[in-house]
């Protein structure tokens, strides 16, 4: 089992079955790029590693668009309560007594088990995120990482702000590691002021990199606004530069009708956060048909374990499916194909991490199913059984660039990751004085 993580070379997939119910094999070359599907792609390479696909689905890796990896520690730490308490009294204080080395353990926790639930790249925004960065390097995954930036309009600490995240870039860059890629953060329009905006908006132009932020969570975000600046967030965004093709905008429960017609304009990617908006009870639920009216991206996210309080795509899945049908009064909205499309193609699409795809020439981004699992059983319609039937533990190997992140639920370290994580955690709220 350990010769299949440390050996480096060409894999083959072999008689795995498709989403749409055939089986084929699939051929990976060193560079981590699928070269061959189907039954030429024996031929197409000398695979170093031959992976048995038989009993298993195999689907392109999930793809998260909005999560606080390091967030991991405070699983669990303060539910049950009203939002703005629950910042304030809860989750603020801790957070001013985080360090880099909780953060690199949060994110190694996170990575973990995103891997063993299926996802290969994420979309983080947080703290020290240069350890968080070292985190994703040593775990394998992919990410595109953000500086949580917010000024609360005070000159002094938008300049903090400023260095932090012209750092965050640079060290990026440093790494030269493809899997890795910067983005800049501007947390809300509640948080950062006008000047901040517009410089996030221009600096990201200038990198040419992503801008990770959130978009209207809540009623009193709009309504604040409003009062404020005498418009609604998205409008407000717009006009600092924020809305892109680059721009992972979470969230976005309260947009009305114009504010998804201006998202779709500007090629924006909307991540829909069920499960931590249902737990926040933010009162409404993104307008997923409007979004997709107008062309807006759609991508799926989970936000944080403390609001959340998993990674796990899957289950993400059947809330983002089950919401929209509720809250919107209609059983056909968000079908189990769209929402699956969410979590790959349209993930990939927001981050350019490939097309979410299993397709020749793309990277080799994959996850494999367990088909004799019982949520898998019957195996009428592989889509329906991703969406509605299963969760993360249903997921047995993947595969990340063509490297082998998890082989038949093993993955290497994970016992010394758990315990790490779990003394930093305890570590933290002892510091915090707090005992949860």
């Amino acid at each position: 089992m350990n010769d299949t993580f440390s050996a480096r070379g060409s894999i083959l997939i072999a008689g795995v079955t498709t989403i749409d119910g055939s089986t084929a094999d699939i051929a990976i070359d060193e560079t981590g790029t699928i070269v061959a599907i189907g039954d030429d792609a024996r031929g197409a390479i000398d695979a170093d590693i031959i992976i048995d696909g038989s009993e298993r689905l195999a689907i392109p890796g999930l793809v998260n668009t909005h999560t606080h990896a390091a967030m991991s520690l405070l699983r669990g730490y303060a539910d049950d309560m009203l939002l703005q308490d629950w910042l304030s009294q809860k989750i603020w204080p801790l957070e001013a007594h985080l360090s880099g080395d909780d953060v690199y353990a949060g994110t190694r926790l996170a990575c973990l088990e995103m891997i063993r639930s299926g996802t290969v790249a994420f979309n983080d925004m947080y703290f020290f995120m240069d350890r968080a960065a070292a985190a994703v390097d040593e775990m394998g995954l992919k990410a595109t990482l953000a500086y949580g930036f917010i000024d609360l309009g005070m000159e002094d600490k938008r300049e903090t702000e400023i260095r932090a995240t012209e750092a965050l870039v640079r060290r990026i860059a440093s790494l030269n590691n493809p899997r890795i890629r910067a983005a800049v953060g501007p947390h809300s329009v509640y948080t950062v002021s006008l000047a901040g905006l517009s410089w996030c908006a221009g600096f990201a132009k200038e990198q040419n990199i992503g801008i990770h932020v959130h978009l209207s969570e809540t009623g009193k975000e709009v309504t604040d606004c409003l009062a404020q600046y005498g418009k609604r967030p998205a409008h407000l965004l717009d006009d600092c530069g924020c809305l892109t093709t680059r721009t992972v905008a979470a969230h976005c429960c309260w947009l009305d009708e114009s504010e998804c017609r201006l998202l779709g304009q500007r090629g924006v990617h909307a991540s829909h956060n069920p499960a931590s908006n249902m737990k926040l009870a933010v009162n409404r639920a993104m307008p997923c048909h409007w979004l997709k009216q107008y062309g807006a991206g759609l991508t799926l996210g989970t936000d944080g374990c403390s609001s959340n309080n998993n990674l796990d795509l899957f289950e993400e899945m059947k809330f983002a499916a089950l919401l929209q049908k509720f809250a919107w009064n209609s059983p056909t909205l968000l079908p189990a194909g769209e929402v699956f499309t969410m979590a790959t193609a349209g993930g990939a699409r927001a981050l350019g991490t490939g097309p979410g795809t299993l397709a020749v020439g793309a990277p080799a981004d994959i996850a494999l199913l367990d088909t004799r699992a019982v949520c898998n059983t019957p195996l009428f319609h592989a889509d329906s059984n991703i969406v509605y039937a299963c969760n993360g533990g249903a997921v047995r190997t993947v595969l990340c660039q063509g490297r082998i992140l998890m082989h038949e639920r093993e993955v290497p370290g994970e016992e010394e990751i758990i315990r790490e994580a779990a003394a930093a955690a305890h570590a933290l709220v002892e510091r915090a004085g707090d005992e949860g």
